[in-house]
This record gives C-alpha cells, sequence and structure tokens, in this order.
C-alpha cells in the first residue's frame, strides 16, 4: 500500500534521485519550500504516523507494520517534520494527554502546520532537570509563568512547547513540578537562536515573561509533572536512538549506508579506502552496531503496541546510540581524508559529512547526557545504590545554590 501511493502521489523526479542514492541532486530537484509545501499530502495519508490511531493523523496500524512502512518511506528521501512534535509532544499526549488536547494538537501537529519545542533544560537545571526554578502561579482560569529556558531545539520555529515549571517550591524539588503546553506566539515569550559550532541557529533560548496558559493546556495533575516529563524524556531517548526509532535521519549525519558508499568509492583502485583491511573491521563493526540498535528499537516499538510504559531501557538505547553515532561520523571524516580539511564550494557531500561531524559533538549531550544515562541504568535496571549526597527529600526552597 505505502508503495503504490508514493508512486502515486511523490514527484517522479524525487523518486529517481533518492532510489539513486543521488542526495545533492535530490536536494536540487526538491527544494526545502518545495518541500514543505508538499508534506500535507504525505501527513494525510497516514504514513507519516502508521501506528498512531486514524482520528489523529495514522493507520493504526501495528509497530511492526508501522516499521516497515518508516522504512519504505526513508528509502525514498520522505524524512519526517516536526521532529519533537511527531516525536515527544505527540507520544505524550497519546499517553496522558486529554481527548480535548488530543484533538486540538495532533493533527496540525502531523501536517506540520503547527511546530513543537522543548522547554524542560535551564541555565540552572541542565542534568538536574527537577531542580528547575521557572515559576508557574494559579490566576483563576490561567497559569502565569516565568523564567528561562535554554537548549530548545527549534523554539524560534515553533509554535507551542512542552514545558516544565515548579507550581509548589516547598515541596521536594521532583514534587512540586506540573507540565504545560505553552503558546510561543503568547504575550511575554522571547526566543533568541544560540549558533553552535556546526555553524547553524538549531537551538535557543526561552525568556517567559507572566506568560498566561489556560489551564486546559495543563498536561496531567498539578504537581505531577515529573511523572509526565519522565514519559516524554522516555520518548525523547527513542526518537534519538537510531536505526529503526522512525524519526529522521538527517539529524545524526551519515547513515552506516552513505558510510559504506563513501568507503566503496574507486574500490578495486590500490589507494581506495576499501582495500584497507582495518578499515573494513571498523565499518563491519559500525554495521553490526547498527544492526543492534535497529532491533532493539523494534523490540521496544512492540512493547509499546502491547500497551507497556517506557522505561530505563531507552537510556540503553540513546546511550549506545549517542556513541554510536559519533564513532559513525568520525569514520565518514576519516575516510573523507584531506577533503575534510578543505572542499571546493560546489562539494556538496563533503560539506555534509563535516557537518554531520560537527553535529555529532552534542549526541553525548542533547536528551540527556551519557553520564546521566549511566546513573539511570545504574540505579534502575542494575539496582545500585543512590549517591549517598541525596537532597531529593529536601523542600526546594531550602536546597543550596
Amino acid at each position: 500500500m505505502a508503495t503504490h501511493w508514493l508512486e502515486k502521489n511523490v514527484p517522479s523526479s524525487w523518486l529517481e534521485a533518492a532510489r539513486n542514492g543521488d542526495l545533492a541532486e535530490l536536494r536540487r530537484r526538491r527544494t526545502p519550500e518545495q518541500y514543505r509545501a508538499w508534506y500535507p499530502a504525505f501527513a494525510d495519508s497516514g504514513l507519516v504516523v502508521p501506528s498512531w490511531p486514524t482520528k489523529y493523523g495514522g493507520l493504526g496500524v501495528s509497530e511492526e507494520v508501522a516499521q516497515v512502512v518508516n522504512e519504505v518511506t526513508s528509502a525514498v528521501g520522505l524524512v519526517r517534520l516536526n521532529v519533537i512534535g511527531l516525536g515527544l509532544a505527540g507520544p505524550t499526549l497519546l499517553s496522558l494527554g486529554s481527548e480535548e488536547q488530543r484533538e486540538r494538537f495532533l493533527l496540525p501537529l502531523v501536517r506540520n502546520d503547527e511546530i513543537w519545542c522543548q522547554l524542560f533544560s535551564e541555565p540552572g537545571a541542565g542534568s538536574d532537570l527537577a531542580s528547575l526554578a521557572t515559576r508557574a502561579s494559579r490566576e483563576g482560569d490561567c497559569w502565569v509563568l516565568n523564567g528561562q529556558k535554554v537548549w530548545s531545539s527549534f523554539a524560534h520555529e515553533a509554535r507551542f512547547g512542552l514545558t516544565l515549571a515548579r507550581t509548589n517550591p516547598r515541596l521536594p524539588k521532583h514534587k512540586g513540578i506540573t507540565f504545560f503546553i505553552t503558546d510561543l506566539n503568547a504575550p511575554g515569550v522571547t526566543v533568541r537562536p544560540l549558533r553552535k559550532m556546526s555553524g547553524d541557529s538549531e537551538f535557543n533560548e526561552v525568556f517567559l515573561d507572566d506568560v498566561q496558559v489556560p489551564d486546559s493546556n495543563r498536561v496531567g495533575d498539578v504537581g505531577d509533572g515529573w511523572r509526565v516529563a519522565l514519559q516524554t524524556l522516555s520518548h525523547e531517548r527513542t526518537m534519538l536512538s537510531g536505526a529503526g526509532s522512525g524519526m529522521r535521519d538527517r539529524t545524526s549525519g551519515r547513515s552506516i549506508e552513505r558510510v559504506l558508499q563513501l568507503a566503496l568509492a574507486g574500490a578495486g583502485q590500490a589507494d581506495s579506502p576499501w582495500m584497507e583491511p582495518g578499515v573494513r573491521q571498523r565499518l563491519a563493526t559500525l554495521w553490526i552496531e547498527e544492526t543492534v540498535l535497529r532491533l532493539t528499537n523494534l523490540r521496544a516499538s512492540q512493547a509499546r503496541q502491547r500497551g507497556e510504559q517506557a522505561g530505563a531501557e531507552g537510556s540503553i538505547k540513546k546511550l549506545f546510540q549517542s556513541e554510536h553515532n559519533q564513532r559513525l561520523q568520525e569514520c565518514a571524516l576519516d575516510l573523507l581524508g584531506a577533503r575534510a580539511l578543505a572542499w571546493h564550494e560546489d562539494d556538496n557531500d563533503a560539506g555534509r559529512v563535516v557537518f554531520g561531524f560537527l553535529r555529532s559533538r552534542g549526541d553525548t549531550i542533547a536528551g540527556g547526557t551519557s553520564e546521566i544515562q549511566r546513573n539511570v541504568l545504574g540505579e534502575r535496571i542494575l539496582g545500585l545504590p543512590k549517591d549517598p549526597y541525596d537532597l531529593r527529600d529536601v523542600p526546594w526552597n531550602e536546597l543550596p545554590r
């Protein structure tokens, strides 16, 4: 069904370039503006989120079938837009949102009509997210938010943000937090892009000054925001966990298939990297790691299909994927050789390999640092004791700062 729809609805020139593996030619034939204009047709087909219920823009199929659909669409270059919306906001609302929230937000989210971001981290609350200081005070049917968020991907494009705010500072830090949906077009919201070493400005800092949020945009009970946030963070780790996760590849640099193509270029020539046994062994190891990730994500998808809640196993996938992707992008950079140091302005392939390498440096930070993931695994899976300097039972307003 998916293949038939693609042949009928995707411009043939796009399909031809994608199937030839010529990404540079695909970018010439399909500009970002053209893709965004065409994208609602992709969304309306149900192929963007095939496992979601049909009333929310999906096809209602099993995770196994959805995985096949994702592989078919990805093979022809159909990346999924609104990555935070699809990967974090949608799954959170499906599992813990109200029916009114699902009906209001999910269809525009799938169609990329309303872009989403995440307003969790703060300048003083990154790895220790539960120490966040953004405040929310109740005023009638609204909440008034004040504070600062940072590292908010796509906030400069977003309409809505998943927001954590402290509603009771007299409770311990994990218990006085509430989860909101914030309209970034509301008065009092200021978004400032942050430039990264890769040259782009995907990250942002966001200031909230007396921003009003209706109580109908609260997800979960008052003070129960940490439980909701854990679900969102687990979905984030799944989203960032690479092969088989169903999200767009372009956030992570070169795929293993593209790295293999780079190595095979000029195969048979004496100076080809493919002729080096060490290179072949390195590529084989990366391919095995990618396969393990894909199968692990498939098992996780099947567990969600059975109704099991996402848990600490998301940290396994996120930890392994972030370090695997850094090794993968380093390999691509090494295969590029001298072109990685200086390349002609028309050499788009070299530029994107270097960009992917620089972009991957943040993989072990974004979505929870590798150190935090190891803490989660140690405590929740291996049963190791917590840090003896534990302040989780101390009221937030009494914590040392």
